[in-house]
């Protein structure tokens, strides 16, 4: 018997792989530049708190030892934190993990999972992974159209997700709206409220969900150490849920998902809530800089409560993302965010968010004179 090719599955076959930011050393291999400002995968630019790179240096001391599979002591002092039950977390090697776990246990073939059309795109991956059905409902001026997504339900709906804030657009959901879909959803339908963004929002028409862990079993809420709290390499994130879900979720996770130096830094980290407050207010004032060059420039964006910002151009993103790459200045293309003629960026130093703004501005005049 000869074989030509070796078969993969079907659910795969069309997938397209994950397009991460362009790493800065790929960008100085391509064009020999020297400085680069990266301001593309919603990084921290002020790194971690000092106390986590300490408690990484003296964690180096076990790596020849396995770590602790469910980070338990991380664990206990997230729920202290939280003010709720230990049982009720689960780590992840991102939260993106904890997502991949939540798919591939509740998904089965054709089971319909929805989510907006334009969001996080680890989301559709996975359902489509394990077999299931993606249904996009699209955003409403870069919201969470909750009602679109309600009336959505039918009787294969298994679970949906809500990214809050939104990425790419940064926008959130009124509070009394998502209060609503939270009571409305039926309880056989896993709600996710994907809160990676949690920390930079300011807004009091953010809703604060970990009431609800009480009394919605449905209801999952993600969160990570990727974004403010300057861990994003270490890839560790986690979930927040019922008890009997992660008793489920820890069947079909990996014996040792988070590392060592993880759980070391991110367990130190939350003893440094100044050095997260002082990220959030430096972002807040980042934002404003940024909103402030770009309504100057004639530019619109939609209104972002993370740190990041989406604009929007009269020109394909691509193009944009191209020629800010010739200048030294990495972003994301919105034609891979769901949005042609859109470019996100993210919000970085005072001196970051200047390079960018004059980098911008050299494109549009650029363009202008052509």
């Amino acid at each position: 018997m000869t074989f030509t090719k070796i078969l993969v599955r079907k659910n795969i076959e069309n997938l397209s792989a994950y397009v991460s930011g362009k790493p800065i050393e790929e960008v100085q291999r391509e064009l020999g530049l020297e400085s680069i400002v990266k301001l593309a995968s919603n990084e921290n630019p002020y790194g971690c708190s000092p106390l986590a790179k300490e408690s990484m240096l003296i964690e180096m001391e076990q790596t020849s030892f396995y770590p602790e599979g469910m980070a338990p002591s991380l664990a206990e002092k997230l729920a202290r934190k939280l003010n709720i039950k230990q049982d009720n977390i689960i780590l992840g090697n991102g939260s993106d993990e904890v997502i991949r776990l939540l798919t591939r246990t509740y998904i089965q073939q054709d089971d319909e999972v929805i989510m907006a059309d334009v969001t996080f795109p680890r989301y559709e991956t996975n359902v489509l992974i394990d077999g299931g059905t993606p249904v996009k409902i699209p955003l409403i001026n870069g919201v969470h159209d909750l009602q679109g997504m309600y009336e959505a339900i039918t009787e294969k709906t298994r679970m949906i997700f809500v990214c809050n804030p939104n990425n790419p657009t940064g926008t959130i959901v009124q509070k009394e709206k998502l209060r609503s879909f939270i009571e409305k959803v039926p309880k056989h339908i896993l709600l996710i409220v994907d809160e990676a963004y949690y920390e930079y929002v300011e807004d009091e028409e953010y809703l604060e969900t970990l009431p609800f862990l009480n009394t919605h079993s449905n209801l999952v809420i993600l969160r990570t150490f990727s974004k403010i709290y300057g861990l994003a390499a270490l890839r560790i994130g986690y979930g927040l849920m019922d008890v009997s879900i992660i008793q489920e979720l820890i069947k079909v996770k990996e014996p040792f998902n988070t590392n060592r130096l993880a759980q070391a830094a991110a367990f130190a980290s939350l003893d440094d809530p100044t050095f997260v407050a002082q990220c959030a207010r430096k972002n807040e004032e980042g934002r404003r800089y940024l909103e402030n060059e770009l309504s100057e420039m004639g530019l619109t964006f939609f209104p972002s409560h993370a740190n990041f910002i989406m604009v929007k151009l009269n020109h394909p993103g691509r193009y944009v993302f191209e020629e800010l790459l010739k200048q030294g200045v990495i972003i994301r293309s919105g034609h891979l965010l769901g949005y042609e003629n859109t470019i996100r960026v993210t919000i970085g130093t005072p001196l970051e968010n200047e390079r960018f703004i004059k980098s911008l501005q050299n494109v549009i005049n650029k363009t202008l004179s052509t």
